[in-house]
C-alpha cells in the first residue's frame, strides 16, 4: 500500500514539474502578446480617437476624458456606442441620449468598420492606461520586432536555458546512479532469495521497466528542450525582414490624417503614378506647392501628439527651404536641397509588384474582399487616419497568396474575357495562376 502511494506521489510530482516547465517557457510569450495587444490598442486609439479625445486620458478635449471608462460603463454598451452611437441613440437608449446632450449635442463619428476585436483592444489600452509613464506619456512596452540576439540577452530567458541545462545534467547523474543502484539491488535480491527461474525472469522484467521509465522521462525533457530551441530559431528565421509596425521619423512631419482624412485629398492626387505604373512614387515638392503656395501657415483645429500651431508652421516652412522658395519675393532662389525621405514599404528586388494592376484592374474586387473604401487601405491600412505612416501589414508571401485566394476576378475586364474561360471568372485570382511562382518571381 505504501509503495503504491509513493508511486502515485512520484507521478504527481512529475506532472507538476512538466506543467511548471511548460508554464515557464510560455510565460515570456504571454507578456509579449499582452504588450502587443496594448500597442495595437494604442495605435487604433491614435488613428481613430485623438481628433476628439486626449491621449492623456484624464484630460478633456472635444470629447470627455476616457480614463476609467471600462469601470463606468458596461462593455456591451461601449461596443454599441463606439460602433454606431447614432443607431444606439435612435433606439432610445437613455445613457446614449444623456451622454449626447451632455456633450452639447456634438456628433461622435461612426466607426462601423472597426471590428469587435479592435474595439476590445482600444478599451484594453484605456484600461491599462495606469501604466503610462508620466514623463513622456508612453506605455512601457517591449519592441515587437523579434531579435534572437536581444532575446537571448534577456536575463529571464538565459536563466531558463541555464536551469534546463543544469536540470539535464542532474537528471543524467541521477539516472546513472539509479541504474547502478538497481543493478546492485537486483544482484542482492538474487543472492538472498535464491529465486526460481520464473520469479527471476519476472524480477528482471520489473527492473527493466523501472529503468525504461526513468530513461523515458529523461528523453522527454530533452525533446521538449530541443523543440523549444528549434521553435525560437524558426520564429527568428520567419521574421527576417518582416518589418510590420516600422514607423520612422521623416525629415518633414506629414500627417496623412490632416491631408487625406480631414481635408479629403485623394491618395492619387499626390501618388499619381500609382494609377499608371509599377510604383506609387514619392510626390515632388511641386505637388506640395500646388496648395502651399497660398497656404503658408496651419489654421486647422486638429493637433496630434501634443504638437502646436507653431510646430506645423515650421514644417510648412521646411518645404520652402528644401525647394529654395522665397516667401517675400515669391521666386525660387536656386538654393535647393534634397529631402532624404526614409522608405517604409520596400519589397525585395526578386519580387514583382505592380500598383496599377491592383488599383485599376482589381480595385473593385479588392475593396469588396477587404471591406475598405479605398484600394490603398487594403495593403497600407487606414492611412487617412494616420498621423505617422507605419508598415501596416506583414507583406510576406503568405499574406499575398491569402489575398489572391480570397479576391475574385474582375468579370468586366476585357483582358480576362478574351484570354480566360468565362467559367473561371466566377472564381478567385488563384484559379487563373494568381499563386504561380512566375507571376511575382521572374
Amino acid at each position: 500500500m505504501k509503495k503504491s502511494f509513493k508511486k502515485i506521489l512520484k507521478k504527481i510530482k512529475l506532472i507538476l514539474i512538466s506543467i511548471s516547465i511548460v508554464y515557464i517557457l510560455n510565460i515570456k510569450n504571454c507578456y509579449s502578446n499582452l504588450n502587443k495587444k496594448i500597442e495595437h490598442g494604442k495605435n487604433l486609439f491614435k488613428q481613430n480617437c485623438t481628433a476628439c479625445h486626449s491621449l492623456e486620458l484624464k484630460k478633456k478635449l472635444i470629447g470627455p476624458p476616457l480614463y476609467g471608462i471600462n469601470e463606468k460603463r458596461n462593455k456591451k454598451w461601449l461596443y454599441k456606442w463606439i460602433k454606431n452611437n447614432k443607431k444606439l441613440r435612435e433606439s432610445g437608449d437613455k445613457e446614449a441620449i444623456e451622454l449626447y446632450n451632455n456633450s452639447n449635442k456634438v456628433e461622435m463619428p461612426l466607426f462601423t468598420k472597426l471590428s469587435k476585436k479592435e474595439i476590445k483592444d482600444i478599451l484594453f489600452f484605456i484600461k491599462k492606461s495606469n501604466n503610462l509613464n508620466k514623463k513622456n506619456n508612453k506605455i512601457m512596452i517591449e519592441k515587437s520586432n523579434f531579435n534572437l540576439i536581444n532575446y537571448l540577452k534577456d536575463p529571464f530567458i538565459r536563466t531558463i536555458f541555464l536551469s534546463l541545462f543544469i536540470l539535464s545534467l542532474i537528471l543524467i547523474y541521477l539516472i546513472n546512479k539509479l541504474i547502478y543502484f538497481l543493478k546492485i539491488l537486483k544482484l542482492n535480491s538474487f543472492k538472498e532469495n535464491g529465486l526460481k527461474k520464473r520469479e527471476l525472469s519476472t524480477t528482471k522484467l520489473v527492473f527493466f521497466l523501472m529503468k525504461l521509465k526513468i530513461k523515458k522521462i529523461y528523453y522527454i525533457i530533452q525533446i521538449l528542450f530541443i523543440t523549444y530551441v528549434i521553435w525560437i530559431l524558426w520564429i527568428f528565421l520567419m521574421r527576417i525582414d518582416v518589418n510590420k509596425g516600422y514607423k520612422p521619423n521623416q525629415p518633414i512631419f506629414f500627417s496623412h490624417k490632416i491631408h487625406s482624412g480631414i481635408n479629403q485629398i485623394p491618395c492619387e492626387y499626390c501618388h499619381y503614378s500609382s494609377i499608371y505604373s509599377k510604383v506609387s512614387g514619392i510626390p515632388s515638392l511641386n505637388v506640395c506647392m500646388n496648395c502651399h503656395l497660398s497656404i503658408n501657415e496651419y489654421n486647422g483645429n486638429y493637433f496630434c501628439f501634443g504638437k502646436t500651431k507653431k510646430y506645423f508652421d515650421n514644417e510648412i516652412k521646411k518645404i520652402y527651404k528644401y525647394l529654395g522658395w522665397n516667401e517675400r519675393s515669391r521666386v525660387i532662389s536656386g538654393k535647393e536641397f534634397n529631402i532624404k525621405w526614409i522608405r517604409i514599404h520596400n519589397l525585395p528586388d526578386f519580387v514583382y509588384f505592380n500598383h496599377s494592376q491592383h488599383i485599376i484592374v482589381a480595385g473593385k474586387e479588392i475593396k469588396k474582399s477587404k471591406k475598405v473604401d479605398s484600394t490603398c487601405e487594403a495593403c497600407h491600412g487606414d492611412v487617412k487616419n494616420m498621423d505617422k505612416i507605419s508598415m501596416y501589414n506583414d507583406f510576406t508571401m503568405e499574406w499575398c497568396i491569402k489575398c489572391h485566394k480570397q479576391t475574385k476576378i474582375n468579370k468586366h475586364n476585357k483582358y480576362y474575357l478574351n484570354y480566360f474561360n468565362k467559367k473561371n471568372l466566377n472564381k478567385t485570382i488563384s484559379s487563373i495562376g494568381g499563386i504561380e511562382c512566375g507571376k511575382c518571381h521572374y
